[in-house]
């Protein structure tokens, strides 16, 4: 039909559903997503497809221009981009290649390369073909796609002009594909005949799973009746049918369009073998009774799936790698000393279980803040679920490799690897240098790839896999197996999908620890590093961080030894948890050292008048005090701090209530009022910081009043170290840490003490 102007609002989406079913012809194509740009800026809406079933679709139904998918590379950047197949798709695009580890080509282009190309600007297409396709796009199939994507550009900017532009809805639209022609009444009563004089039974799946057709022979098989199987999904009609893995055959029929075979064990103790033949309008399933040994009740049999032709032979390696021998060690036969077949543990867990476990440890990667804390998660998911029984991750540091972590290998197998060249010849450093995954079945295969190895681990198969970020190798994944096994191309692209998302949580993760690190460093780095030794005075101080992450805190405490028998201390917190929060706490400091020896009152006044002068933006709340251990006093003052706590030598202690002072950095006129108490042999004053005091759920004065009691009840003549250790401990063990902590102790001693 033609592509007259649209007269009608809903011409546009009609006419560009009829260039894609005819585009998906012409390239032979399976299936076809046309996206349009959304309202919102950076994202991009399915509009149509075809060839695939909505819940395959809706996932990536909105794609943000910065995501890591082929459509967001191809439109943001005006460029084709191809996938040849289930390893590159791995390797390249991770998220995509773990969730839809199937056997496929995929090509995602721009509807217009042009900059202006008006109603076409910001579309994009994909199109996917079998598995069974090559591994580079024929010029056939590219000439295809251009004209294509000419005709879907032009439909787009003649519905602009006609003052009906094309919009994206709300859910894609799933274009059915077009009907074959209907046979006549002989031939349709044939073909019927045919199907019956077939042994077993046959049922008939739409692409969204659900039966079209079943014949009797078949629905016995199954243990229901006809009428209530047509139209129900199998996993849905038949409870027993009701598990991931067959469910997964599914899914990879669709995608692939490769044919399918697996065995299943009926309630009634029989088993059922499946063969699943797809094709662009669904899948023909052959139902026959399988008459091997019957399994546990509600077991799978392995997957049998029927292989099509082999495709073309990959490309050759680049000419820095291995040869293609060393580089897929598992490619080749088996040498004399390495086991048969027959001797070779079948893999563990079925894909489709894996799967779904590895999902779930991408979900949980995303929370892994620190180096540390990947490995663990790594470790306690994939390990299982790949029935591995070892695991460690390593990575380049200044051309050297390092550890970053293992499980279940011992500490001095590891340090022996710690440390080496990447310019040596290793499995690790070969992985490193290439970029290119190595599967080795059995330690024979490894020895002949690399005859210098040590082979210590006791393990009989291994897997190592190049951890790829930013485009750029960082580090290697080790997998090893307690016994020889193979590997199949499933489970390497599985593989090389999750050492990608492990890559990019690591590389997220160190880059966070050396934050951290360096945030950690400056904060301590402000804070004095001894405190000084005052006669007859007792000291103990803590700086304890909530752990927010990167957030710097502004708490601080000081001691300054003015004379013989005085001293000075301070302790503040600085509003925020940032670099400017720890910057203005030095400058607190720094003021208050200056000022130290005057009136504790003078002290905050001028390091108030100092702060206003600097407009940092925060402010901060001081307690400074000033001890004279000669008269047995201490004079103190405080700017919004919380109130200092005082055991006095009989074991009773107190809130000490001050005159109320404005926070420091507001008002450069502000006035402080000092207060004095007694300060004897024995007695001692807390200072602190609100994080040892706040508590979400109860009043702030109810807290300190807490605090002051046990202080009363846990000083005694302890240590002072031990003192402030138990403060910590108690106020951990009431609430959990929100913001940092700042503690310093003061006891007086009689001299001689």
């Amino acid at each position: 039909m033609g592509d007259t102007p649209a007269r009608d609002p809903g011409a546009g989406h009609r006419r560009l559903g009829e260039a894609l079913l005819d585009l998906r012809a012409a390239a032979g194509a399976s299936i076809g997503m046309l996206y349009l740009p959304a309202p919102t800026q950076g994202m991009l809406h399915l509009a149509l497809t075809i060839g695939v079933a909505r819940e395959f679709a809706v996932p990536w139904s909105r794609v943000g221009l910065r995501d890591p998918i082929p459509v967001a590379d191809a439109v943001r950047e005006r460029r084709l981009v191809w996938l040849g197949g289930q390893e590159e798709t791995a390797s390249r695009y991770p998220r995509l290649g773990l969730v839809v580890p199937y056997r496929f080509s995929l090509a995602a282009t721009p509807l217009d390369t042009e900059p202006d190309a008006g109603a076409a600007a910001g579309a994009g297409l994909v199109m996917l073909w079998p598995g069974s396709h090559g591994h580079e796009l024929a010029e056939r199939e590219r000439e295809a796609l251009a004209a294509g994507c000419a005709r879907l550009a032009g439909i787009l900017r003649r519905a602009a002009d006609d003052g009906h532009p094309v919009r994206a809805a709300a859910h894609p639209v799933i274009l059915a594909p077009r009907p074959p022609p209907t046979p006549g009444p002989v031939e349709a009563a044939a073909a019927m005949a045919f199907i019956r004089r077939l042994p077993g039974g046959s049922c008939a799946l739409d692409l969204n799973g659900k039966i079209t057709f079943i014949t009797q022979e078949a629905a016995d098989l199954l243990g229901s009746p006809v009428r209530r199987l047509v139209g129900a999904l199998p996993w849905e009609a038949l409870p027993w049918m009701d598990t991931p893995a067959i469910e997964e055959h599914y899914r990879a029929a669709v995608m692939s369009r490769l044919p399918r075979s697996f065995t299943a064990v009926h309630p009634a103790g029989h088993r059922v073998r499946f063969d699943l033949h797809p094709d662009d309008s669904g899948i023909s399933v052959r139902i026959t009774a399988d008459d091997g040994p019957a399994a546990a009740e509600g077991a799978l049999g392995p997957d049998v799936a029927v292989e099509p032709p082999p495709p073309p032979p990959p490309p050759p390696p680049p000419a820095h790698a291995r040869p293609a021998a060393a580089a897929d060690a598992a490619a080749r036969p088996p040498a004399a000393s390495e086991p048969g077949p027959e001797q070779r543990v079948a893999p563990g867990p079925s894909r489709a279980t894996a799967l779904y476990q590895l999902m779930h440890l991408a979900a949980s990667l995303t929370e892994a803040a620190h180096a540390q804390d990947v490995v663990d998660k790594a470790a306690d998911q994939l390990v299982p679920a790949l029935g591995a029984q070892a695991m460690a991750l390593l990575v380049e540091e200044e051309r050297r490799l390092r550890i970053v972590g293992h499980r279940g290998y011992t500490d001095e197998l590891m340090a022996r690897f710690d440390g080496l060249p990447v310019t040596g010849e290793s499995p690790t450093t070969e992985v490193i240098r290439t970029r290119t995954p190595l599967f080795f079945e059995s330690p024979a295969a490894l020895l002949a790839a690399y005859p210098g190895t040590d082979i210590e681990d006791g393990m009989g198969a291994w897997g190592f896999v190049p951890l790829i970020t930013s485009n750029r190798p960082v580090g290697c994944l080790v997998l090893a197996y307690s016994r020889p096994r193979p590997f199949a191309a499933g489970e390497k692209a599985v593989l090389i999908s999750l050492a990608g998302l492990i890559a990019q949580a690591l590389e997220r993760a160190r880059l966070y620890d050396s934050a951290y690190q360096l945030a950690r460093s400056l904060q301590t780095g402000l804070l004095p590093h001894d405190l000084p030794h005052v006669p007859r005075l007792e000291v103990a101080a803590r700086y304890l961080p909530a752990g927010h992450g990167l957030d710097i805190g502004g708490d601080f405490y000081d001691l300054i030894h003015i004379d013989g028998t005085t001293a000075a201390a301070a302790i503040g917190d600085v509003q925020g948890h940032n670099v400017g929060a720890a910057a203005l706490m030095g400058q607190v400091r720094t003021a208050v050292h200056a000022s130290a020896g005057a009136p504790p009152a003078e002290v905050l006044a001028r390091t108030n008048r100092l702060l206003t002068d600097l407009e940092p933006g925060l402010f901060t709340s001081c307690l400074y005090a000033h001890i004279d251990l000669g008269r047995h006093r201490a004079r103190l003052a405080t700017a919004g701090h919380p109130p200092p706590l005082l055991r006095r030598a009989d074991g009773t202690a107190e809130v000490v209530d001050l005159p109320p002072g404005l926070l420091l950095g507001i008002d450069p006129d502000a006035g402080y009022t000092a207060a004095e108490i007694p300060f004897e042999p024995g007695s001692l004053l807390a200072l602190y910081t609100d994080g040892l005091v706040e508590s979400p759920a109860l009043d702030i004065e109810e807290t300190i009043a807490g605090v002051a009691a046990h202080l009363a009840r846990a000083a005694g003549d302890r240590p002072l170290e031990a003192v402030a250790d138990d403060l910590l401990s108690h106020a951990r063990g009431r609430v959990p840490a929100t913001d940092d902590i700042a503690l310093l102790l003061l006891r007086s001693r009689l001299p001689g003490d």
